[in-house]
């Protein structure tokens, strides 16, 4: 499909517009982000900003077809990782 409107620069959205979109809790991209489980983000000053085919890309990494797919790519759950956590 063809971009319709191939001058204007790609959409950055805000956590709160980012999140919607995904159809998360801010609060859960934060901890994505903190966890390095989420998608690609840019910090522009002190404010952090998705592209709109970022937050897709990554969202994509979860796509199925059925219960039993069984795929090299998959979206985690924010959490930190085993080897990083308490003992």
């Amino acid at each position: 499909m063809l971009d319709p409107y191939p001058s204007l620069p790609p959409r950055y959205l805000r956590t709160p517009e980012a999140a919607r979109l995904l159809g998360l809790s801010g609060r859960t991209l934060e901890k994505h982000r903190t966890f390095g489980t989420g998608p690609v983000y840019r910090k522009i000053g002190g404010r952090v900003i998705y592209a709109v085919d970022d937050l897709q890309r990554w969202a994509d990494q979860g796509r199925r077809t059925s219960t039993t797919d069984v795929t090299p790519t998959t979206v985690r759950p924010p959490r930190q990782a085993a080897s990083l956590g308490r003992r």
